[in-house]
C-alpha cells in the first residue's frame, strides 16, 4: 500500500483526462535555442510544436490517408517498361486499408539509430551492457516470500485473503513476470540456458505456465516493434473495434492477462519447443505440490494473484504506458515513479528498448549519462493515472499503437517457418 500512495503522491496531475496529465511535455523552445542531433534528426522539441516531419526518435505516424516518407520513390519497371508499384508498397497499402484506426509510421523503429548515436556520444556506456546477478536472488527471495504468506494466510478470513491476494500477491507474480522479462534478455545470468531455467523458476508462483512462450514473442516485439502480424504487443483489429467506451476499455484492462496470453496464438501462432514443455511439466508440478500442501486454496491464492495483478492493477498500468500514443508523434514512453522499484526498472522503456542489453538496474544510468536523449520526451510519473486516461479519454483506445510494414509477406512467412526469432 505504501507504495501505491507513493506511486499517487509522486506528483499531482490534473485528472481531466482531456489534458493528457499523465504525458509531463516539455516546454516549448524557440528556434534559436534547438539543437540537431547528430544525425540530422529534429531534436526532441521538434513534436510538440506539431509541425516538424519527425519526431525526436525519427518516427514520423500516419493515419491512414496520409503520405509515407519517400512516396513516388518506391516504384520501379515493370517487366514491360510499365511503372508498377513494390510489392512491400502494395502489401503495405492493402494492410493500412485493413486497419486504418491504428498510427501507422513509414519508417524503421526509432531505437535503433537512438541507441547508435548515444554510443557514439557515450561509449563508455557499454561497460554496463550485460547480466544482473541480483536478479537471481531477487527471484528467490520473492517466490520464497510468495510462499510463505500462503502459509500465513491459512484459515484467514475471505476479506483478508482478496485484500492480499490482490496487494501482495498480485504485486509480486507481476514482478516475476518483470523478473522472467529481465531473464528474457538474458540479463540474470551469463548463460542462455541458465536464463531460461531462472525465468521458469520465476514463473512458478503465477499458476501459468509462460516464460519460455513470452521469451519468442517478446524478443520479436524488440526486433520488430510495431510490424503488423509480427510484434503480437499490438491489440488486433477487433480489440480495437469492440472496446471503444469507458466501459468496455475497463473491461479490457481487467481481462488483459487473457489478451496477452491469446493474442500471440491468434495472430502468429508458433510450434511449440521442448523447453516449453518443460515449462510446462515443471508449473503443473508445482501447482500439484501447492494443492497437496496448502490445498486448492493456496493455488487460487497465487492464480487469482497473477490474474489481479495483470489487470486492473497499478503495476499493469505500465502494459499501456509503454506504447500507447498518448502523445503524437511518440511510440514509446518511460515512466520515472516509485514503482519502479517493484518492477526491475521497466518504467525506463524508451532506455530499455534502446539498450536491451543493458539490466533494469542500470537503465536509470542510461538516463542520466544521456540526458539530453531522455529528460525532454514526454513521460510519466503515475501509471494509476495511465490506467484511469486510458479507460475514460474517448481519444485513446487499443487503436492508439503505431504499426509499421518494413516486411514483406514472404519475409514474415519464413520467419514463422523458422520458428521465429527463438526457439
Amino acid at each position: 500500500l505504501a507504495f501505491f500512495i507513493a506511486e499517487i503522491a509522486a506528483k499531482y496531475h490534473n485528472l481531466n483526462p482531456r489534458k493528457f496529465a499523465t504525458v509531463d511535455v516539455p516546454e516549448r523552445m524557440s528556434d534559436e535555442n534547438r539543437t540537431s542531433s547528430p544525425s540530422g534528426v529534429p531534436d526532441v522539441y521538434a513534436f510538440v510544436d506539431g509541425g516538424a516531419d519527425y519526431d525526436d526518435a525519427g518516427c514520423k505516424p500516419h493515419r491512414a490517408g496520409g503520405s509515407p516518407r519517400g512516396e513516388g520513390k518506391t516504384e520501379k519497371e515493370n517487366a514491360d517498361g510499365s511503372e508498377g508499384v513494390s510489392v512491400l508498397e502494395g502489401e503495405r497499402k492493402q494492410k493500412v486499408e485493413a486497419g486504418p484506426k491504428f498510427y501507422w509510421s513509414h519508417d524503421e523503429e526509432p531505437h535503433r539509430r537512438r541507441k547508435q548515436e548515444i554510443l557514439g556520444k557515450y561509449p563508455y556506456l557499454k561497460k554496463y551492457m550485460g547480466s544482473d546477478p541480483s536478479t537471481k536472488f531477487k527471484v528467490v527471495f520473492w517466490v520464497s516470500f510468495q510462499l510463505l504468506s500462503i502459509h500465513l494466510l491459512q484459515g484467514a478470513p475471505w476479506y483478508t485473503w482478496l485484500f492480499c491476494c490482490y496487494t501482495l500477491s498480485g504485486s509480486i507474480n507481476h514482478m516475476m513476470t518483470l523478473a522472467m522479462h529481465e531473464l528474457a534478455h538474458n540479463l540474470g545470468s551469463r548463460s542462455v540456458t541458465s536464463n531460461r531455467l531462472w525465468a521458469i523458476f520465476s514463473n512458478l508462483p503465477m499458476g501459468f505456465p509462460t516464460a519460455i512462450s513470452f521469451k519468442r514473442y517478446h524478443l520479436e516485439h524488440h526486433k520488430f516493434q510495431g510490424e503488423d502480424e509480427v510484434d503480437v504487443d499490438i491489440p488486433t483489429e477487433i480489440e480495437g473495434w469492440f472496446f471503444s467506451s469507458s466501459g468496455r476499455k475497463a473491461v479490457w484492462c481487467f481481462f488483459q492477462p487473457a489478451f496477452y496470453a491469446l493474442r500471440p496464438i491468434i495472430v502468429s501462432a508458433k510450434k511449440p519447443t521442448q523447453w516449453e514443455h518443460f515449462n510446462i511439466f515443471c508449473t503443473i508440478a508445482f501447482d500439484l505440490i501447492i494443492v497437496k500442501v496448502w490445498g486448492i486454496g493456496g493455488l487460487m491464492y497465487l492464480i487469482w494473484g497473477t490474474l489481479f495483478g495483470m489487470g486492473l492493477h497499478p503495476v499493469a498500468g505500465h502494459f499501456i504506458a509503454e506504447h500507447y500514443v498518448m502523445n503524437s508523434g511518440q511510440e514509446t514512453y518511460s515512466y520515472y515513479g516509485p514503482l519502479n522499484w517493484l518492477t526491475f526498472n521497466v518504467g525506463y522503456h524508451n532506455e530499455h528498448h534502446d539498450f536491451a542489453n543493458i539490466s533494469g538496474k542500470h537503465l536509470p544510468t542510461v538516463r542520466r549519462v544521456a540526458a539530453e536523449y531522455y529528460d525532454g520526451m514526454p513521460h510519466y510519473h503515475s501509471w494509476i493515472k495511465v490506467i484511469w486516461d486510458y479507460i475514460v479519454d474517448d481519444g485513446i483506445s487499443p487503436y492508439s499503437r503505431v504499426k509499421r510494414v518494413t516486411m514483406e509477406d514472404k519475409e514474415i512467412e519464413d520467419l514463422r517457418a523458422r520458428g521465429g526469432l527463438v526457439k
